[in-house]
Formats: C-alpha cells, sequence, structure tokens
C-alpha cells in the first residue's frame, strides 16, 4: 500500500474509534464488508451488521452476506423485509432506491434504538458520489454516516486495502438488488425477480463472472463483458441460452452489443437529474 492509502485507512479508523456502538448497514459486497472489517478491527464488539433480505436480493448475495460476517468475526442480524411491500416501490419509479433505503435505514434506526446503538453507517464510497443515487436523500434524512465517503475512498482503492487486508471480496463484482435490472416504470414482481435470478444464475454457471439479465417483459436483454462477448456468440452457446432462457419464461433472448454497464439503466438520468 501507498502511504496515502494507508493515512487513509488510519482515517477512517478514526472516524470509528469515538464511536461508543455502530449499526452497519450490511449487505455483503465490496463496500459495507470493507467497512464492516475496519469498524471491527477498531471497536470490537460495539459494531453490529445489520442484514435486510428479501426477494429482490440474490441468493448469492445472501450467502455472501452470511460468509464475511463470519469471517470479519462481527455480530450480525439478519432481518427479512420484502421492499415489493413497500407502498409505490413496485411500480418501479425513478426514486425506487430512496424508498428501498429509506425502508432500510428505518429498521436499522428503530434496531438502533431497541438496542441503545448510537450510530448507523453505510458502505457509500466517493465514486457513488457521481452516479445517480436517490438513496442518499434518505441516508441523510436518517442521519445514516458515509465513512467512505468521510475518508475521501474510492473504489479502487476500497478494492486495493480490502485486499491487503485478506478480504475475499476485494475483486467480487458489484451486485446490486435485482430490481435494478427493470426498466424506471415496468412493474416489478415475484415473477419477474424469479425470472431474472434464473437467468443470471445461468449465466454465472456458464463462466461469465459478471452478468446482467435486463427485465424487459417478455424479452431478456443479455449483458457481460466486453471480452466476454465473443464467447456468448459462439454458436453452441447462443442456441444454449436460446432454448435455456425460454424455459425461465422469456419469449426472445437478446445480447447488448455494448456490453456490460454497471447501472445501464441509469443511462441518461444522471445528466437528466443535474439538470432538475
Amino acid at each position: 500500500m501507498t502511504t496515502a492509502l494507508d493515512a487513509k485507512l488510519d482515517h477512517l479508523r478514526e472516524i470509528f474509534s469515538p464511536m461508543p456502538s455502530v449499526i452497519v448497514a450490511f449487505s455483503g459486497g465490496v463496500d459495507s464488508t470493507f467497512v464492516l472489517k475496519v469498524a471491527h478491527d477498531t471497536i470490537g464488539d460495539r459494531v453490529l451488521a445489520l442484514t435486510t433480505t428479501s426477494p429482490t436480493m440474490p441468493d448469492e448475495d445472501r450467502q455472501s452476506a452470511l460468509a464475511m460476517a463470519h469471517h470479519v468475526g462481527a455480530r450480525h442480524l439478519v432481518l427479512e423485509s420484502n421492499e415489493l411491500e413497500i407502498p409505490g416501490y413496485a411500480s418501479n419509479p425513478i426514486n425506487r432506491c430512496y424508498l428501498c433505503k429509506h425502508n432500510l435505514f428505518t429498521v436499522c434506526e428503530a434496531k438502533a434504538a431497541d438496542l441503545g446503538i448510537n450510530e448507523i453507517v453505510d458502505g457509500l464510497n466517493l465514486d457513488d458520489l457521481n452516479d445517480y443515487r436517490p438513496g442518499m436523500q434518505a441516508a441523510s434524512e436518517k442521519r445514516v454516516r458515509h465513512p467512505l465517503v468521510e475518508a475521501i475512498l474510492s473504489k479502487a482503492e476500497i478494492r486495493e486495502l480490502s485486499r491487503a487486508l485478506n478480504l475475499p471480496t476485494w475483486d467480487r463484482p458489484a451486485s446490486p438488488c435485482l430490481s435494478s435490472r427493470f426498466p424506471y416504470g415496468t412493474t416489478i414482481t415475484p415473477e419477474g425477480l424469479t425470472r431474472v435470478a434464473a437467468g443470471e444464475h445461468l449465466l454465472h454457471a456458464m463462466g461469465f463472472r459478471v452478468a446482467r439479465v435486463r427485465f424487459h417483459g417478455d424479452l431478456a436483454r443479455i449483458e457481460v463483458e466486453q471480452q466476454e462477448l465473443a464467447r456468448i456468440f459462439e454458436r453452441d452457446n447462443r442456441d444454449y441460452l436460446d432454448r435455456e432462457f425460454k424455459k425461465i419464461g422469456f419469449r426472445f433472448v437478446t445480447i447488448d452489443l455494448k456490453g456490460f454497464r454497471s447501472g445501464s439503466l441509469n443511462e441518461g438520468i444522471v445528466a437528466t437529474a443535474a439538470k432538475s
């Protein structure tokens, strides 16, 4: 690690050190696992990881959250919280992430009050400030702190520090909730979530490490990394995907020629939000 990164890690520890107790809103991904690790290393069992699970959470993420909390050695509380029951959420408005985060942080807030915990933190990082993140408003309303932003840490730096701390998540691809596969305005249903999850599980089983199944009703739009496009277009793979995706319930299967882009359904949203 560089001296600059060492200094940022020290700063992050200094953020946690005076906290009497803290809940980490914990997904088991790169950012929240790093936050949990540093917090736990700094203040020990005064840290509680809290994970909410629902039909919008891929099974792999649920297992990762359990495994990473165990790896860190932190106390971990898992609560069921079905986002589809949040008023307005299933209609998939442009502020869907606000509704989700408001629900998550309300759960964290209630548990903090029950247990007498002083602080709530999440895994928002510096790069996230440049994306369309309506959930940040919910964090502000619930007084949730962003220690990675406070320590001026980018995603690349978090990965480098995670590797230095021997966290298995250091190179894990981003894995947002399954609702992010639905274009805004497309109704999110349990059946649709099941189809998306099945499609992505199939792609992962074929060895596509990073893959998204964007839900367009009867049509599935597959995104894989650019370097994997040639492989997915191989005849045997094309035929297999066409056949298996139709078994899942899609009538049409397409491949996005631009390849995987994180948050591709937000394209154009950032500019529009900035003008409003």
